[in-house]
């Protein structure tokens, strides 16, 4: 068993208040659950309005799986969101 971490940070320039910040936040969040079986939160800088630090996890049979659902979620994200991905972590357990 494998267990897979990311943490994405993305700018998004256009957010310019907190309710703002969550709409989005929320709309991406629900997209990736509906869409693949992970665990997804806003993780930190939540007082932030245009950073937006998303972390999610996955349980997988092995290391190889548990990779390709983290590139894929992160490919997901990418083309779901018109913020700028600045960084990404990521972690294998």
């Amino acid at each position: 068993m494998a267990v897979g971490i990311a943490t994405v940070r993305i700018y998004a320039p256009w957010v310019h208040s907190l309710k703002e910040k969550r709409t989005v936040v929320k709309s991406i969040c629900a997209k990736v659950r509906n869409k693949f079986n992970v665990s997804i939160a806003e993780v930190g800088d939540q007082d932030v309005h245009q950073s937006i630090i998303l972390g999610f996890a996955c349980v997988a049979g092995d290391n190889s799986h548990a990779g390709q659902v983290i590139d894929t979620v992160i490919r997901f994200i990418e083309g779901n969101t018109e913020g700028d991905i600045v960084q990404i972590e990521r972690e294998i357990v």
